[in-house]
């Protein structure tokens, strides 16, 4: 029985819903599922009693509550015994990140970070996704927040998910697919399309959507630029196939986002190496979350 276990049972107790336990935990919700069921395996009883509606504890889990706390809250004291430590790490820590972390829990991790380890040069590293992974996979960064591709990581490197975030067809106001719920994805076929790059993490992943739906993908426009995307658009160039949380679609009394059936989501995460001895600043950002851990 590990604490981060007992820290996703006492989460899903307060919260009383695996969503928002997530949320909380800043990780993805089948993983906090996947804890649970296993504390229960291993403690032969169950501990929530779950409906469509709600999440409640059962006998055994209102047994185990107050002990579970119990013990964080004495791990706690001892992590506060050695907070003055914090002081000893030191160096730097070299973190990529994609374009719209900003969207992320980053910025606020970081915050925290920084007023716990002061000492702590944090170095921002920018790329595409693919170029990152790469880059963490050969120890050339510690860490770096990327849109998760389509395949598996590479072997032994580890994550979390930040941000999930979908596509959006991005096409004129006064354009007839305003005012649907969901634009088919076969209503994409022919038009002029404005989307990413072959360098971006996200090309690779649209291609396999449009092929699944066989259609032909191919973009007029291709740009990074997701402020570009939109002003193409608004020039009358085509349709663009944009990440719906981009800040120029937000207000914007010219343009709008429409989703895509089937929907086009996608996931950003903290990706490092779990197979090699992470660095004193490493490994001081992924303790200060239980999330991260």
């Amino acid at each position: 029985m590990e604490l981060r276990t007992l820290r996703f049972f006492v989460a899903v107790a307060e919260e009383q819903s695996f969503t928002r336990a997530a949320e909380r935990l800043l990780v993805a919700q089948p993983a906090v599922s996947h804890q649970i069921r296993s504390l229960e395996k291993e403690l032969g009883e169950a501990l929530f009693e779950r409906n469509a509606r709600s999440v409640r504890l059962t006998e055994a889990g209102r047994v185990l509550l107050p002990m579970a706390a119990q013990t964080l809250a004495d791990a706690d004291r001892v992590i506060a015994e050695f907070a003055s430590r914090a002081a000893l790490v030191t160096g730097t820590l070299l973190l990529g990140a994609v374009d719209g972390v900003d969207h992320t829990r980053l910025p606020e991790i970081l915050g925290a970070f920084h007023r716990q380890y002061p000492g702590v040069a944090v170095q921002l590293v920018e790329g595409r996704s693919a170029e990152l992974i790469s880059r963490v996979e050969n120890g050339e960064l510690d860490a770096a927040v990327v849109a998760l591709p389509e395949h598996s990581l590479p072997q032994g490197m580890r994550s979390v998910v930040m941000l999930e975030d979908e596509i959006v067809a991005v096409v004129p106001v006064d354009s007839p697919l305003v005012g649907r719920k969901t634009i088919p994805i076969e209503l994409l076929s022919g038009k002029t399309l404005i989307s990413y790059g072959q360098n971006s993490g996200l090309r690779a992943w649209l291609q396999s959507a449009f092929d699944a739906a066989g259609i032909d993908f191919s973009t007029r426009y291709a740009t990074n630029d997701g402020a570009l995307h939109v002003a193409l658009v608004e020039a009358g160039v085509g349709v663009a196939l944009t990440v719906g949380t981009d800040r120029t679609l937000a207000g914007n009394p010219r343009v709008s986002g429409v989703p895509i059936s089937p929907s086009l989501t996608y996931r950003k995460a903290l990706i490092w190496r779990g197979t090699q001895q992470a660095t004193r600043p490493l490994r001081a950002l992924l303790a200060l979350n239980p999330g991260l851990a």
